[in-house]
């Protein structure tokens, strides 16, 4: 039962490690790069939001 603990917790640590890495890389980035990536996000956002998902029936010619 000890192995099953094991491996249930290495990827909880993994994980803690992967969000503090990002953590970290991200506090060492200036205002004007935290802004532009902000930008470019909310400009995705808006594109994904007035984007329109049509289904056309497959014809076989």
């Amino acid at each position: 039962m000890s192995r099953e603990k094991n491996i249930v917790q290495e990827p909880a640590y993994g994980y803690e490690k992967a969000g503090d890495d990002l953590l970290r890389e991200a506090l060492k980035r200036s205002y004007k790069e935290r802004f532009l990536m902000a930008a470019r996000l909310y400009k995705i956002h808006l594109t994904m939001q007035k984007a329109v998902i049509t289904r056309k029936p497959y014809r076989i010619k």
